[in-house]
């Protein structure tokens, strides 16, 4: 009898010559990027397609000095397609990915390794400019406008005396008209903080007790719905962001998966309320977030607060012994993706029986 939840397909896989970092679907196409260093710790950029044969082909390779850590297209018109990184040294670059010799934008972002990069305004998702978050080793988070050379747009960083934490993972949000736009933050202690880029504010805090790995909202370009939390010690905290009561916050689930460090989520453009985990076993979690019957409440003083949902687990996957530390779905064909693993290989996943479920 066939089996109606969705499953976990490897359709391909390709092992290269590299430590994998991050990767990235290209839109609008059948090719996706590859980021990383080689082992004499230069950088590599690579550009592969799926070929019609059903393999995978490295049309493009590119070395650079310093080693890549992340990128994104989300700050990139769907005509030009250009892909920003961020790197080792701290550099923030944008590339024209069919002329690769020097980067169309370059600027020195921080002192040391950016860790995580996000856009939004380009593609056609979320309202507002087009814009670039960072977060680095150096504690501080950015946001960049493509247009505006060396100075960031704004600047989260520590005040004077305070110690710095490691930012190891920042995401755009709420990005639902020309005004109004959020960025996420996750640190190695386990702060999570929410920044209001239209009052220049520190919206709401919180610490998940273990260094975040991956967050991401459901969706940048609407009014805040969920945000989804990855940690070292197994844990997803799903947050609803409707409703922020005073003093417990937001409301939360949270579920333990993979026995292992979660390293990130990715949700399918297709569908907010699903979502892949990536674990540090070599597996990958595929969840739907189910609504409670009210999402919100009201205390013993009538304030309103939220009502938190459930995590239903629809299928998982081992592929590696090596941790998945990097994953993508595909913006235009529902349930393809692209993953990578430590074991220095990218694999193209199909993920079927999505519109069932």
């Amino acid at each position: 009898m066939a089996t109606e939840k969705p499953n976990i397909l490897v359709h391909c896989q390709k092992s290269l010559n590299i430590t994998i970092f991050d990767v990235k679907w290209i839109p609008c196409s059948a090719r996706f990027v590859v980021l990383g260093n080689h082992a004499r710790q230069t950088g590599s950029l690579q550009v592969c397609e799926m070929a019609s044969s059903g393999e995978i082909k490295i049309t493009t390779e590119v070395e650079k000095k310093e080693a890549f850590k992340c990128g994104t297209f989300g700050a990139s018109s769907l005509k030009q397609r250009n892909f920003a990184t961020g790197d080792f040294k701290g550099n923030l670059r944008i590339w024209d990915l069919e002329k690769t010799e020097m980067p169309t934008y370059c600027t020195a972002a921080h002192t040391e390794i950016i860790n995580s990069i996000d856009g939004v305004g380009g593609l056609g998702i979320g309202e507002g400019p087009r814009e670039l978050v960072t977060g680095s080793r150096d504690g501080s988070v950015k946001v960049w406008d493509p247009r505006q050379k060396d100075d960031p747009v704004a600047c989260m960083k520590p005040r004077e005396g305070e110690a710095k934490r490691d930012c190891w993972a920042v995401a755009f949000g709420h990005a639902h008209n020309q005004m109004d736009r959020c960025v996420a933050a996750g640190y190695d202690n386990g702060d999570v903080k929410l920044f209001d880029l239209k009052n220049m504010s520190l919206r709401w805090d919180t610490n998940v007790k273990n260094g975040v790995c991956g967050l991401e909202f459901d969706r940048k370009d609407i009014n805040m719905n969920k945000l989804v939390i990855t940690v070292l010690e197994s844990k997803i905290h799903v947050f609803d962001m409707r409703t922020q009561h005073p003093k417990k916050g937001f409301a939360k689930v949270t579920e333990k998966a993979h026995d292992s460090t979660v390293w990130a989520v990715r949700h399918l453009p297709q569908n907010r309320d699903i979502c892949m985990t990536l674990g540090g076993n070599g597996s990958c979690c595929l969840w739907k977030y189910q609504y409670p019957e009210k999402r919100v409440t009201q205390d013993s003083d009538d304030i309103e607060m939220g009502v938190p949902g459930t995590l239903k687990l629809l299928e998982n996957i081992k592929l590696s012994t090596q941790p998945i530390n990097a994953f993508d779905w595909s913006p235009d064909k529902e349930g393809l993706a692209v993953c990578s693993s430590f074991d220095q290989s990218v694999r193209v996943l199909i993920v079927t029986k999505l519109a069932r479920v």
